[in-house]
């Protein structure tokens, strides 16, 4: 019985090579997701593509974390992507995805460091903000003074909190497919809420509702979604001075000669403060390996090499000059091998 569970096995994974082998059509690494992990990517794909002649340049597409987990988990096979960009871990239904569609062995690479900003144009006064206002600026419902859930009455910064500006709120962010959102989520919308009694309270009676409360964005044009492309968010916070936008440090970065970060609860968003912690929000990037492709597709191991190595990801990395914040020393290293030796998630 075990023997012919082992052959059965053996025939399935000659199988699977053999459709992915038969399909070999395409002789380029295809690449999907994050938005805010995409000019690093890209960076990679470019170097690797100078430095290997014997290999073309790989194709990086931005479809959001979200959506490159959806193209990434839909199978093995050149129809689908062989990497995936994220700007937040690989969700436990995600997983359950891939596996279902026999994406059963990926390696995950931490690359490093980013921080969420809100950033405005450089034509407007900063304001320091804090993670309450954010979430009393943003969120659906707020309590009211009897410390009941009622709409969003905020129409102003300065409804929100009498010390910033009567600016109309007005913030251009990513969609829920978005990893930037998911992890805004998490770090600012259900950390701000907690700072109210009444979301306390709730909480201990209803924590679905309170969860709800605290994760649920405006949907009356205080806050608007403006799709994956993060640098047509910097292009209309230059048309517009009043309003702030949501994205990756790196665009920051780019973009310092137009756009500004805002402090939040007193931390100004920049490499140090986000590589020591102290800046708030800030979050692990990744990307994810289809390990069934390497050696099928061509260069996957050599890229992986590439960006692991210490001239892109380490302290001096071209990576850095392009905003990405390196891991620490020791963990890159325990990173970088665990990567070539294609070690994957335990499912």
């Amino acid at each position: 019985m075990i023997k012919d569970k082992l052959a059965f096995g053996a025939v399935a994974a000659l199988a699977l090579a053999g459709a992915v082998h038969a399909q070999s059509a395409r002789d380029y690494i295809s690449i999907v997701g994050s938005s805010t992990v995409y000019p690093f990517t890209t960076a990679v794909a470019e170097q690797f593509g100078k430095a290997n002649a014997q290999f073309k340049t790989p194709k990086v597409e931005s479809t959001g974390t979200g959506g490159g987990f959806k193209l990434f988990c839909g199978g093995v096979g050149v129809q689908h992507p062989d990497i995936s960009n994220a700007s937040r871990p690989i969700k436990k239904s995600e997983v359950e995805t891939c596996a279902k569609n026999g994406v059963t062995e990926i390696v995950e690479i931490n690359i490093g460091f980013d921080g969420i900003v809100l950033a405005s144009s450089k034509k407007n006064q900063p304001m320091p903000l804090t993670i309450k206002d954010i979430w009393l600026a943003l969120a659906k419902e707020v309590p009211d003074a009897s410390g009941k859930l009622v709409a969003n009455p905020h129409k102003t910064w300065k409804d929100v909190n009498p010390a910033l500006p009567a600016n109309k709120i007005e913030v251009l962010g990513p969609p829920p497919t978005s990893g930037t959102r998911d992890a805004f989520v998490e770090l600012v919308m259900d950390h701000g809420c907690k700072e109210f009694d009444a979301i306390k309270t709730l909480e201990k009676s209803d924590e679905k509702k309170a969860k709800a409360a605290c994760q649920t964005v405006r949907e009356d044009g205080a806050f608007i979604e403006a799709g994956e492309n993060d640098n047509l968010i910097v292009n209309k916070l230059v048309a517009n001075p009043n309003a702030l936008g949501v994205f990756g440090y790196s665009f920051l970065e780019e973009n310092l000669d137009k756009i500004q970060g805002e402090t939040i609860n007193g931390v100004a968003p920049n490499f140090e403060s986000i590589a020591d912690g102290k800046y708030p929000v800030s979050r692990p990037l990744f990307v994810y390996v289809k390990k069934a492709h390497v050696g099928v597709i061509p260069g996957i191991k050599e890229f992986i090499a590439e960006f692991t190595s210490e001239k892109a990801v380490g302290d001096d990395g071209y990576l850095g000059r392009k905003g990405l914040i390196p891991l620490p020393d020791n963990k890159r290293k325990q990173v970088a091998t665990d990567a070539r030796s294609l070690k994957t998630l335990s499912l």
